[in-house]
């Protein structure tokens, strides 16, 4: 089970992190104001106990709460702002029979998966010696989210026996349902799914005129008024249950306008991402579905998926298996049993849900070129030049993040890594704040002319992070009806919780890279996959901030990482 860290050591650690954020007098004041939250009969005192009995008789004290304040009553878009996208490497093909081929592969691939993970043969995973909860294997397939006027919430209709039996497969903005499984259970082999995508294909030669899927890209409660609308049609009601019962969504994208080689991932990684644009290929998503793989006519592909269900690390087991079955050759024959039509998905558009459209194909575009992506491939080093000096990369690469943000902006800000919680039972993520104050010293002292602390991240992992504790302070203090405590409420908090630099680890066996938008209007997302001997990057920042500039922020990443490397190996 998750420990509920104690209460004195997540105060103190709070102060810490604070120092290398506020002046002197700011932080004097937040002192008084944690001290008294902490004190013998201060607010603090009461709520503990409340958290400790919750972690007693709950599953995991702060999962659900988490995934209800951070996903589910979240607001804004999930296109950009929440679902992560994972571009990799483009395949041998440039039309659609060989788009058509691959995506006959992989939908195996994850039928392969799916069928390891019902059966309890999944391998168990491990970090650092210690088992990782699986229990969130099984709740990528036949998920969705659904949209509310307050709040969202997830179906899961995946039961390994009874449950569905369908994917979705989108073209040209329509949608289908194709039976993956045989009468008798068995999977349908590559061969008889390549031969369904042909009739789909045939089925789908003209572009849909109303792309029903950018609907899924509103706000969510625009959404959640405009969903409620869709389903008092019963043609439409039984079309998008059958989009949310199904076990993923593969989005067959049109080819999008060649470009240079050097801007090409960032092109990819934005397909994956967004579609595009209502002009290109974002009518193509259903953005409330937890997995969605792209496979477009050129050779990109990729996965979006969505985080109330999924995290990073589940997503990159999911896709080593992909990438290897999609190695194997097809040895399995076809029975010879003839296959019903793929079912196409109709849907019943009124005066309304064309206004709803027509506003949602607006707000997407504008969503989408305030957006700026950039992705860059490291080649100087990877990892192994990292562990060669005794040093973790990970650290070694959060240090080359901060300096970049320093050297752009004259400033450390509240910046957040993740970490997995899976050590524990139904355990999530908390944040690893990368600022300390051993940072701040180094970053200065090193344009003037012991790096990061590798503490905060064993903390973090082992169940004693800060911002995970704080909040199930919070959201006890909401749910017993008290007044918000003033620790919440003062300046320093919402300093402390406005990421303007939010970062992702994404280790993974390939060159992927994984992109998602900034925590913050004034911010950056950066993601990063080491390898031996590289690293990927990407960097997102919103063209409507004046301060921020995702290409800036790149280039000045390039240039801290040949810095530090320098000091290690000084080239005389």
């Amino acid at each position: 089970p998750q420990p509920v860290p104690p209460l004195l050591q997540t105060l103190q650690r709070y102060l810490t992190a604070l120092e290398p954020l506020l002046p002197p007098d700011e932080l004097q004041h937040t002192r008084k104001i944690v001290q008294k939250f902490g004190c013998p009969g201060g607010l603090g005192e009461k709520l503990q106990p409340e958290l400790i009995k919750r972690a007693k008789h709950s599953h995991n004290w702060i999962s659900d709460w988490w995934v209800q304040w951070a996903y589910l009553e979240c607001r804004q878009p999930l296109a950009v702002h929440s679902n992560p996208a994972i571009s990799l490497p483009k395949r041998d093909f440039t039309d659609w029979r060989g788009q058509l081929v691959f995506a006959s592969k992989l939908i195996a691939g994850v039928l392969d998966f799916k069928a390891q993970v019902d059966s309890g043969k999944l391998a168990l995973e491990y970090m650092r010696g210690q088992p990782l909860c699986m229990e969130l294997f099984p709740q990528l397939f036949s998920s969705c989210r659904i949209p509310g006027p307050k709040h969202d919430h997830v179906v899961h209709y995946g039961r390994p026996r009874r449950g569905p039996a369908h994917i979705t497969v989108v073209r040209n903005y329509q949608f289908f349902q194709l039976d993956v499984y045989n009468s008798d259970g068995t999977p349908l082999t590559e061969s008889q799914i390549h031969a369904q995508l042909l009739r789909i294909r045939s089925q789908s030669w003209k572009t849909d005129k109303q792309p029903m899927g950018i609907l899924t890209s509103e706000h969510r409660h625009t959404w959640g008024q405009a969903y409620t609308r869709l389903l008092r049609d019963k043609i439409n009601k039984e079309s998008v249950r059958l989009i949310e019962k199904s076990i993923f969504t593969l989005c067959l994208d049109s080819p999008v306008m060649r470009i240079s080689d050097e801007k090409y991932s960032s092109r990819m990684a934005a397909q994956i991402l967004h579609g595009g644009g209502t002009f290109s290929n974002s009518g193509n998503r259903w953005f409330d579905k937890t997995l969605q793989f792209v496979v477009g006519e050129d050779g990109s592909w990729g996965l979006l998926y969505e985080h109330a269900t999924a995290e990073g690390p589940p997503i990159s087991t999911l896709l080593d298996h992909v990438l290897e079955y999609c190695k194997k050759p097809d040895r399995v024959r076809a029975p010879l049993i003839p296959l019903p039509m793929p079912k196409k998905l109709y849907f019943y558009i009124n005066s309304e849900i064309k206004w709803d459209l027509e506003m949602a194909k607006q707000n997407l575009d504008i969503l989408i070129n305030d957006l700026d992506i950039k992705c860059f491939n490291f080649q100087r080093f990877g990892k192994e030049f990292v562990k060669q000096l005794k040093l973790s990369p990970n650290s070694f690469i959060q240090v080359a993040i901060q300096l970049a943000y320093y050297r752009v902006h004259s400033e450390v800000c509240a910046a957040c890594d993740i970490a997995s919680l899976r050590m524990f039972r139904g355990g999530r993520t908390d944040y690893i704040r990368s600022p300390t104050n051993q940072m701040l010293s180094f970053i200065r002292a090193f344009d003037d002319d012991d790096a990061v602390s590798v503490s905060t991240t064993r903390d973090s992992l082992m169940g004693q992070g800060i911002d995970r504790h704080l909040l199930g302070l919070k959201l006890q203090a909401i749910e017993e009806g008290l007044s918000l405590p003033r620790i919440f409420m003062d300046t320093a908090y919402g300093l402390a919780t406005h990421w303007k630099l939010r970062t992702g680890q994404v280790p993974t066996n390939t060159d992927s890279v994984m992109c998602f938008g900034p925590l913050a209007p004034d911010g950056y997302a950066v993601c990063y996959n080491p390898q031996q001997d590289h690293v990927h990057f990407s960097v997102t920042a919103f063209n409507c901030c004046e301060e921020t500039n995702a290409e800036k922020l790149a280039l000045t990443l390039e240039r801290s990482l040949r810095d530090l490397q320098e000091l290690f190996q000084p080239t005389v």
